[in-house]
């Protein structure tokens, strides 16, 4: 099957409740109002993910072993009905025990797939069936969730990751065509340099102080690939002039936060995190934190052959695109940098104070320089995360506001698992109505979201960094 094939699908395809590429269907699904547990073994499963080797032929010559879901990078996408109950099966062929996290699903602690929050991990070669009931609609994701520390080899640098859609009770499905893309980077490698944010020149990395150890570790990668494939390998997203077509954007690399353009076209986007966003606007670049996925529509009205990727050039070069194709229309595909603009959150939501909260959360982020040759280690409240720790007690029916006071130069993408949040305040400017599960905090910034403790028992908050979870930057709550 080709790479468009794969992640193309049609209206009456999602309808039909069949996985395009995966061979799966969802059938002898009960309306219900079982949460989520384990249950007993016997009969077919709606949803299958195997945990296994994967070959990722990213480029001419170039294939790569990795880990991933059914055999395949991303991983089968995932649809489910919203509210409709599914039995899940997870095997796990490899030798280390695996968690697998349904990203932005409300849902039971015990099948979230965190270790903090005690959930069911997939023994080594072995199997774990569970139910859940899929909630709220919209673009979700499955990923894993080992820590894999100094080892490149595990947790998200591998290509265990794949799109889940909750289909909404009611979709009006204003589109004619439906794309899923997902980012990732191949072949990590440890590096002194640090990532500068490009969009953001007011952000520059500081000056260690005196007697401060310097930077430690950082992560850089040598392919970069949507939906498995470099830019120019593989089959392009083909279009007809006059379409709308839906993109949905999720961001699946273990540490990048990246920016996606396509020259000569404006993205309309409707959603973040896969939640409607209350006013839906056109912009030149998306911009994406690790996790964090986007939908927008593209009108197409420019006939030609075009890339679709990321104004980093060396990126770009190494592999961060893929060509988009007009029926009847051939050559090299264009490229053209677009304008440097700041990403803004606010301009989808509504200018106006959010409710004021019940109570007020302050979470100051720090950064403990790991020293050449060390990891950095990283804070809240100048405290770098220990299970021992007993979690922040929460209360259901409250309303709580986290106040995300970024001390570092570098970009956080923090993380609430088994919740939404609304963004109230972006860098010092009031807004409300937008709902996300990941915001990208840049370095020496402030934002504030609120959320109300949407199910009870242990609820993880992390940045998605895969460097910054794995060396403290995560906390526990619990709510009642």
């Amino acid at each position: 099957m080709s790479n468009q094939e794969s992640c193309q699908n049609t209206r009456r395809n999602f309808l039909s409740g069949i996985t395009i590429g995966s061979g799966l269907l969802l059938s002898g699904c009960n309306r219900g109002g079982e949460t989520g547990g384990a249950v007993a073994s016997g009969g077919r499963a709606d949803v299958t993910l195997r945990i296994g080797p994967a070959l990722v032929d990213m480029a001419k010559d170039h294939t790569i072993s990795t880990i991933g879901y059914n055999g395949q990078v991303p991983g089968p996408p995932i649809r489910l009905r919203e509210g409709v109950a599914v039995t899940v099966d997870l095997f796990n062929d490899t030798d280390s025990a695996e968690l697998v996290h349904w990203h932005g699903l409300i849902i039971p602690a015990d099948v979230d797939g965190a270790e903090e929050e005690k959930s069911l991990a997939v023994p080594a070669h072995g199997h774990l069936r569970y139910r859940l009931t899929p909630r709220p609609s919209g673009a979700r994701f499955v990923h894993t969730h080992v820590m894999p520390m100094s080892d490149l080899s595990r947790g998200t640098y591998t290509g265990q990751f794949g799109f889940v859609y909750i289909e909404p009770k009611n979709n009006p499905g204003q589109y004619d065509q439906e794309l899923f893309l997902a980012t990732h980077e191949w072949e990590p490698y440890f590096t002194t340099m640090e990532d500068e944010e490009e969009d953001d020149p007011g952000t520059k990395p500081r000056e260690p102080k005196k007697d401060e150890k310097p930077n430690g570790w950082e992560i850089g990668y040598q392919r970069f690939t949507i939906n498995g494939k470099c830019l120019g390998y593989g089959e392009p997203v083909r279009v007809k002039v006059g379409q709308r077509v839906l993109f949905h954007f999720l961001n699946a690399s273990a540490t990048e936060n990246i920016q996606l353009a396509l020259p000569g076209h404006q993205f309309q986007v409707v959603a973040l995190d896969g939640n409607a966003v209350p006013r839906p606007q056109l912009v030149d670049i998306l911009e994406l934190g690790t996790a964090e996925r986007i939908d927008a529509v593209v009108e197409m009205k420019n006939p030609g052959v075009w890339i679709l990727g990321t104004p980093k050039d060396d990126d770009r070069k190494n592999g961060m695109g893929i060509v988009v194709e007009y029926a009847n229309k051939s050559g090299a595909p264009r490229w053209i940098k677009p304008a440097k603009k700041a990403w803004d959150y606010t301009i989808f939501g509504e200018s106006r104070e959010a409710p004021k909260p019940d109570e007020t959360i302050p979470m100051v982020i720090g950064k403990i320089n790991g020293g050449t040759g060390g990891f950095n280690h990283w804070t809240i409240n100048g405290k770098s995360y220990a299970a021992k720790d007993e979690p922040r007690k929460l209360y259901r029916g409250r309303r709580y506001r986290l106040v995300f006071d970024n001390q570092t130069d570098d970009a956080h993408p923090l993380h609430l698992h088994r919740n939404s949040f609304e963004l109230t305040n972006v860098y010092g400017k009031p807004t409300a109505g937008v709902m996300k599960d990941v915001v990208l905090v840049k370095g020496f910034r402030k934002i504030e979201v609120d959320f109300t403790p949407a199910i009870e028992g242990l609820t993880l908050f992390h940045c998605h960094q895969q460097l910054h979870m794995d060396y403290g930057l995560k906390m526990l709550f619990d709510a009642a």
